[in-house]
C-alpha cells in the first residue's frame, strides 16, 4: 500500500525542508503566519480518536478520577485544535499545544465558530474544559503558564506531531513523553501511527511512520536509534526495553480513520497504539 499522493497539494510543506532539527518551531511558525490552507487539517478529529474514546474507556480509563477530578488531556501540535475540542466533549480537561500566536488564534476561532458540533457525550459528566496554550513542546515555559500538576498528563494524543518532526527528533520526542505523562495506569499516550505506508526515504514533512518506528523510540526514550539504508529502524528483538521506557498496552487496526491514512482500495493502513509508563 502506499500513502495517497494529495496529502499536500498545494506544495506547502515543501519550504519546511530548511527548518531542520531544532528548527523545527520556526519552521511550523511560518507556516502559520502565512495563512496558507495548511494540508493536515481535516477540519475535523481523526474518527479513529473517536472511537478510542468511546470503546476503549477500559483501557484508557474515563475523563472523570475516583475522587471527582476531571482527567487532563494533553493534544502537542494540535492544529486547529478539533482533537482538543473531540477530547473536552468527551469530559476531559483538554489542552491543546501549538508553536505560535497565529495557531492559537486559529483554535480559539475554531473553538468559538465550531463548539456547538461537539455534543456532549455524557450528560453527567459534561464538558471539560477547553485550553489552547502557545509553546514548545521541548520546553517547559507553557507548563508553568498552565500550572499542570507534577503527577502530568493522563491522556497524551499523538497524530500529527511524531510524523512532522524530523526523524532526528525522535529520541527527544519519546523522552519527553515519559516527562509529560502521568504514571501508570494512569496516564495513557494514544499514538495514531500514521503514515505508516509511506516510502521511508521520501522527503516529509510528513516522515513515513511505521509501527516498528514507534516501537523503538518509545521502548528506549532519549537513545539514538539507527535505521539502515532503505530508512526503517533496525529492529532487534533481544534487545531489553530501557527501564525508563514506555510499554505499549494495546495496538490495534482502527475500523475508521481520515482519508489519508487509507490504502487506494480502502483499507486502513493507520493503526492505534496505546503506551504507559513502566513505573
Amino acid at each position: 500500500m502506499t500513502t495517497p499522493t494529495n496529502i499536500d497539494p498545494k506544495g506547502v510543506l515543501a519550504q519546511f525542508s530548511k527548518y531542520q532539527g531544532d528548527n523545527y518551531v520556526e519552521g511550523w511558525a511560518a507556516l502559520w503566519d502565512k495563512g496558507d490552507n495548511l494540508p493536515w487539517d481535516r477540519g475535523f478529529p481523526n474518527p479513529a480518536l473517536e472511537d478510542t474514546l468511546a470503546q476503549r474507556a477500559s483501557t484508557i480509563g474515563g475523563p472523570i478520577t475516583q475522587d471527582g477530578q476531571r482527567r487532563k488531556a494533553l493534544v502537542p501540535g494540535c492544529g486547529r485544535g478539533v482533537d482538543v475540542l473531540l477530547l473536552a466533549s468527551f469530559g476531559y480537561d483538554a489542552y491543546g499545544l501549538e508553536c505560535s500566536a497565529a495557531a492559537v488564534d486559529a483554535c480559539k476561532k475554531q473553538e468559538k465558530e465550531k463548539h456547538d458540533q461537539y455534543r456532549v457525550r455524557d450528560e453527567k459528566i459534561g464538558k471539560g474544559r477547553v485550553t489552547f496554550v502557545q509553546g514548545d513542546f521541548f520546553d517547559d515555559a507553557w507548563l508553568k503558564e498552565i500550572a499542570i500538576p507534577r503527577n502530568g498528563f493522563d491522556i497524551i494524543y499523538d497524530y500529527t506531531f511524531f510524523c512532522a518532526l524530523n526523524p532526528d527528533l525522535r529520541p527527544k520526542w519519546a523522552l519527553r513523553h515519559t516527562e509529560l505523562l502521568a504514571p501508570s495506569p494512569a496516564g495513557n499516550l494514544i499514538c495514531l501511527e500514521s503514515p505508516r505506508h509511506k516510502d521511508p526515504l521520501a522527503p516529509g514533512p510528513p516522515f513515513a511512520s511505521p509501527s516498528e518506528a514507534y516501537m523503538e523510540h518509545l521502548s528506549h526514550p532519549g537513545e539514538k536509534i539507527s535505521y539502515n539504508d532503505k530508512g526503517l529502524v533496525n529492529t532487534d528483538p533481544l534487545r531489553e526495553p530501557s527501564k525508563a521506557g514506555l510499554e505499549r498496552v494495546a495496538h490495534w487496526q482502527p475500523e475508521r480513520t481520515h482519508t489519508v491514512g487509507m490504502g487506494e482500495n480502502g483499507v486502513v493502513n493507520d493503526r492505534v497504539s496505546i503506551w504507559r509508563r513502566r513505573d
